[in-house]
Order: structure tokens, then C-alpha cells, then sequence
């Protein structure tokens, strides 16, 4: 799959073997409404069926911010009927992107609040630069993080610290943001985008095989006892022992030459 857009607000980029989604809705700073919700949606839909695709990295093309969550001017112009209708478009966005296949990078500058932090979150490594600042304001709104907040944050944070977080509703700039572990790489001012690109490169150098694989073993035994995580493990390990690629990583090791990943 090369360059292409999906509806209006959602555009994927190649870089090699490197997909870049990007948030593309500069006039509303990326907030996501039902059309945008749906395009993301899809564009993860093309991409987890792109064999080519192994790292995915999400950007903006917003100058001052990543993605402002919901559309909340779209959402108070919905009826309560009109609401339950939408849920399930907008929550597609949300697990699209968490339910990819391959690793995730997020590229975050600006603002990352509600949703957009969300989309941030269901990646597996987030990149942030100096101007980032996060948060899932939801509360004082009169909701609650409805794209994954309640369960993807205490994942990276811990029970109490997410809860403090979420309670108080408060934003957090990116040198905390990093101290928290709200994000994990602080680059430098404007090349967050730059630091995730470069760093999905470094891991689509591995094998496609493994690398879903090892996604796979994470996610899945993630929150198990140590005995099933270690099973979910194996059977992992099951999945990639006998593969291609396998075959060509311990020749090409050997042969002192770069791997040529059948995939």
C-alpha cells in the first residue's frame, strides 16, 4: 500500500517498511468527529492486512498539537439516540490502533488531551517533544475516558497514579509526562516526529515475524499470573521457532550478513 487517504482527515505515508498514519484535520487540531473516527478505523483495517507494513507510526500534520480527543462540538449537537449510534464508530478509532498487529510509535507535540492522548496510549511506544502536554481531562467534562484511559493508563503507570490523574483531570507537560511514565522518549523541540520515524526504522530492521509475535506475547500475557504469561509466551515462541524468518536470522547471523526477512 503507498500514499494514501482515507476520507478526509486520516492520510498513510510510506517510509520502506515503516507506515505513518497521520492525524490530518489541521483547522480543529485534530479533533476527532465521527468522519474522522471512521477513517482511522479504516486506515488500521488497511494496514493490519499489509503484510509490508511492520512498524506503524502515528503523527499529526498540526504545528501546535497532536490531537484535542473529541469533537465536542459535533458530540453537543448529537440527540441522546444519535450518541449511542456514534460509540461504536468512535470507539472503532481507538481500538483500530490498539489492536495492530505490528509495533506502534506515537509522535506527540502539542497537545494530547481526552481521546488524542487515547490514540497516543494504544500505541506501544510513545515519542513526545519538550512542547507536549497530555492528559484525560474527561471528568470535568462529565464523562470518563471512553477510548481505553481507564485501562491503558494504569497498564503504564500504575493503579493510584493513573486514578490521581484521571480524578484531577489535570494536564501534564512533557518533562513529567516522561517522569511519570506518561510518555517514554522526550526528543528534541519539534522532532518528535523525526525520533518516532527513525526509531521505527531501528525495529523494522528486525523480523516481521517475530516482532507481531512478541507484540502478541506482550499484549496477551499482560495483567496473567506468571505461569500463564509464560505460557502465552511459548506459545509465541511455537509461532516463530519453525518460520522463515527464523531460518534466516540464525543463517544470516552466522553468515556475518544482514538478514533478508521473508516475512
Amino acid at each position: 500500500m503507498g500514499e494514501r487517504r482515507f476520507g478526509e482527515f486520516v492520510e498513510v505515508r510510506r517510509h520502506g517498511y515503516v507506515a505513518e498514519l497521520a492525524l490530518d484535520r489541521p483547522k480543529a487540531m485534530n479533533a476527532v468527529s465521527s468522519a474522522m473516527a471512521r477513517s482511522i478505523g479504516e486506515a488500521c483495517a488497511a494496514l493490519a492486512a499489509d503484510p509490508d507494513a511492520r512498524v506503524v507510526v502515528l503523527t499529526s500534520t498540526h504545528e501546535r498539537a497532536f490531537c484535542v480527543g473529541a469533537d465536542l462540538k459535533e458530540r453537543n449537537s448529537f440527540s441522546d439516540a444519535e450518541l449511542v449510534r456514534q460509540r461504536p464508530v468512535a470507539r472503532a478509532a481507538y481500538t483500530g490502533v490498539l489492536e495492530l498487529p505490528m509495533p506502534t510509535v506515537a509522535a506527540v507535540h502539542g497537545f494530547a488531551l481526552g481521546g488524542g492522548f487515547e490514540l497516543a496510549l494504544s500505541c506501544d511506544i510513545i515519542v513526545a517533544d519538550p512542547t507536549a502536554v497530555v492528559g484525560l481531562p474527561e471528568v470535568s467534562v462529565g464523562v470518563i475516558p471512553g477510548g481505553g484511559g481507564t485501562q491503558l493508563l494504569p497498564r503504564r503507570v500504575g493503579a493510584a497514579r493513573a486514578a490521581e490523574l484521571i480524578f484531577s483531570a489535570r494536564r501534564v507537560e512533557a518533562a513529567e509526562a516522561k517522569e511519570l511514565g506518561l510518555v517514554d522518549i522526550v526528543a528534541g523541540d519539534g522532532e518528535d516526529r523525526d525520533e518516532a520515524l527513525a526509531l521505527a526504522a531501528r525495529i523494522a530492521a528486525n523480523s516481521p515475524v517475530g516482532l507481531r509475535a512478541a507484540k502478541r506475547a506482550l499484549r496477551l500475557g499482560h495483567g496473567l499470573d506468571l505461569r500463564a504469561g509464560l505460557e502465552v509466551e511459548d506459545a509465541a515462541w511455537r509461532a516463530v521457532a519453525f518460520s522463515g524468518d527464523r531460518a534466516e536470522g540464525v543463517a544470516a547471523f552466522n553468515e556475518k550478513r544482514k538478514p533478508e526477512w521473508p516475512g
